[in-house]
């Protein structure tokens, strides 16, 4: 196989390339940036330059495809993306999704029509419909570190962040196997907590007390764009509620494992909770910060 992955020097794109080299695969990548891939991949990749607006060029001599793409407009990325690999002879397209795809809180309207393009186009999929990451708790550091505090408008309800980590050996089973061909597959970690609870764990891996702090939706509102800061206040409406503490038993049944838990994702990233550590964490399945971890997908 000849993997295309997207989003490779991302969260999740990094992980999924650097797991499909250890497999002894020669992965390419598409960035924007190639001196980046060329920094964290160096030669054990081929890279193709280019935008996901338009995937085209970069799909000759490709059998799969990994697809990540975010934003309310990533319908017309996911469209093009998925019509291209299909007119090129790609052989399966696997698309990182959302679980609210079902709920339709969020981001999930723009992954349904995501998916709904990707059906249209013909190629082989496998969905990969996933919680939250656990990395986005890295936003709260600078609170954490600086006031020893998280403030949130999530209240008392529950979310099963997963590790990032199990999200790439997913996508990765599914891209090497082709035994999910046609599968919507929905992975959750292994329990829903609240952010006190979340804190609470964050805390003890840093062997500080972290006060939690309710506030309104208005209060949390992000300042970056606007359809997305709507999302982050629909997704923190959803958990105040109760409607997104789903945990599926998805990881066990592709991986033949338990999900990762949240208290290990905590002691792996200790030291971007410390305000005297550093920002990388401890060596471990994924101490590397998104590049815009409060942003949903």
């Amino acid at each position: 196989m000849t993997c295309l992955v997207t989003g490779a020097t991302g969260n999740v794109g990094s992980l999924v390339t650097r797991r499909l080299i250890d497999r002894g695969h020669r992965p390419c990548v598409f960035v924007r940036d190639p001196e980046k891939g060329r920094r964290l991949f160096g030669d054990q990749v081929e890279i193709r330059v280019g935008d996901l607006g338009d995937i085209s060029s970069a799909l000759a001599g490709i059998s799969d495809l990994f697809l990540l793409n975010s934003g309310p407009d990533l319908e017309i990325r996911d469209r093009a993306a998925a019509f291209a690999a299909k007119a090129a002879g790609v052989r399966h397209l696997v698309k990182l999704s959302t679980l609210d795809v079902s709920t339709g809180v969020g981001t999930g309207g723009w992954h349904a029509r995501g998916e709904h393009a990707v059906r249209e186009s013909g190629v082989p999929f496998t969905f990969i419909r996933s919680s939250a990451f656990m990395s986005n708790a890295l936003s709260w550091a600078h609170t954490i570190k600086r006031e020893g505090a998280l403030r949130t408008s999530t209240g008392n309800g529950k979310i099963a962040f997963i590790h990032p980590a199990d999200i790439a050996d997913v996508a990765v089973k599914a891209l090497t196997t082709r035994a999910h061909d046609g599968e919507a597959l929905v992975i959750t970690g292994p329990q829903a907590l609240t952010y006190r609870q979340m804190a609470s764990r964050i805390g003890a891996a840093i062997g500080k007390t972290i006060c939690f702090e309710q506030i309104s939706d208005e209060a949390a509102r992000p300042t970056f764009d606007r359809a997305y800061a709507d999302a982050l206040v629909d997704i923190w409406r959803a958990i105040r509620e109760g409607r997104l503490a789903t945990v599926t038993d998805g990881v066990q049944q592709v991986l033949g494992r338990r999900p990762v838990t949240f208290d290990q994702w905590a002691e792996e990233n200790a030291g971007a909770f410390k305000r005297s550590g550093t920002t990388r964490g401890k060596r471990g399945r994924s101490a590397r910060p998104p590049s815009s971890p409060t942003r949903p997908r």
